[in-house]
């Protein structure tokens, strides 16, 4: 087969549960280091991703408010670092008066010495959660979560209008500002600043609300989660299955990005997780019974951009085993931060879904019927 028919791709929807993957794995590799200049490549490779791959719909547009957020977490870990405390270093930038405190708060200071060690800690600190942040929030930006809701599993399927409406309140908000933001401008609305925010902030929530509801209740009337009779020792045997396989799961996340946990609390338990919520999905989805229209299918180019994510996990996490000392930089002594050849390597992977995913396709407006789109 030649090449001419493969490449390039068409433009198409890529499968959500990819591009979560591959931001998981952005995110993994963000929770293994301090270096600021990994964390800078990270958030470039992001941003570089959404948007040469984002497309047209609300959910699109919503990548911006999570650089805001990201740079709100960034200002705030510093700022407690100067409020509580930044004083243990040995270059000291400035001083602030300290206020006492009282015997039973001890080991708490209130201003005092700010250090340099100490601010560039929660600088360090601050930029690696807001670049996970962002990583959450190119997923988001990327993924359809309309359509990642025909890829439940049958035993998700009776808390299936819960589910739609946490998904979809977020899009939805992005949509609804746009909206009235256009209603203001064509109405002249002069008010600017806090002024502008009860006329905004009220009408926004309540259109957001109001949308995801509505489609929430589109797909209980078109019986969607609707199941047969079941015996109840099967129902409680799925629950208990499902639960604890995420619980596990949650509990195995947490211990593979956190290099202090015990061994047996990072793969080891995220794997049985994995095993054990898969078997409650299998067993749970026979008593559901339905038909796909245009079912998602994992074609190359959804392997291809889950593996370039997971592959940057996974090198980031052999970083840490083989050569982990440029990943967390020295404060004390202070050092210039440093890059290894295998780290920067790792995260360069996690660029070429802007070039190998298939390129989005921009017909979607951004008034489309939320109600009506219900998975069938």
């Amino acid at each position: 087969m030649s090449l001419a028919g493969l490449w390039p791709p068409l433009p198409r929807t890529v499968h959500p549960g990819a591009w979560w993957l591959w931001s998981l794995g952005l995110a993994t590799a963000a929770s293994r280091t301090t270096n600021p200049i990994l964390l800078v490549m990270i958030l470039t490779v992001c941003g570089y991703v959404v948007v040469r791959r984002r497309g047209d719909a609300p959910w699109a547009l919503a990548f911006r408010m999570y650089l805001y957020l990201a740079g709100f977490i960034v200002t705030m870990r510093v700022v407690f670092r100067i409020v509580f405390g930044g004083g243990q270093g040995d270059i000291i930038l400035f001083t602030l008066p300290e206020i006492p405190l009282p015997e039973w708060a001890a080991g708490i200071r209130l201003f005092g010495a700010v250090a340099v060690e100490q601010v560039l800690g929660g600088f360090y600190d601050g930029l690696r959660l807001a670049t996970m942040v962002v990583c959450v929030g190119a997923a988001n930006a990327l993924a359809n979560p309309k359509r990642m809701l025909k890829a439940l599993p049958g035993a998700l399927y009776e808390i299936g209008t819960a589910v739609v409406v946490a998904l979809t309140v977020a899009p939805q908000l992005v949509e609804s500002v746009i909206r009235v933001r256009r209603a203001r401008r064509l109405r002249a609305g002069g008010q600017k600043g806090l002024r502008a925010l009860r006329g905004i902030l009220i009408p926004v929530l309540e259109d957001a609300l109001n949308r995801s509801l509505a489609l929430a209740a589109a797909m209980a009337s078109h019986g969607y989660g609707r199941t047969g009779r079941v015996p109840r020792g099967t129902r409680l045997l799925t629950g208990s299955l499902v639960v604890t396989g995420l619980l596990g799961v949650c509990a195995g996340l947490y211990g593979v990005m956190d290099a202090s946990t015990p061994p047996y609390m990072r793969a080891p338990m995220l794997l049985a997780g994995l095993a054990v919520a898969t078997t409650g999905f299998v067993i749970g989805g026979k008593r559901v019974r339905r038909s796909r229209y245009r079912p998602d299918r994992w074609r190359p180019g959804e392997f291809t951009v889950a593996a370039s994510g997971l592959a940057t996990g996974a090198l980031m996490y052999l970083t840490t085993r083989v050569d982990p000392a440029n990943l967390y930089p020295s404060l004390n002594p202070l050092t210039w931060p440093e890059v290894g050849l295998l780290p920067a390597a790792a995260i360069l992977v996690g660029v070429l879904p802007a070039w190998l995913a298939p390129p989005p396709d921009l017909t979607q407006g951004i008034a489309e019927p939320t109600a009506r789109e219900v998975p069938a």
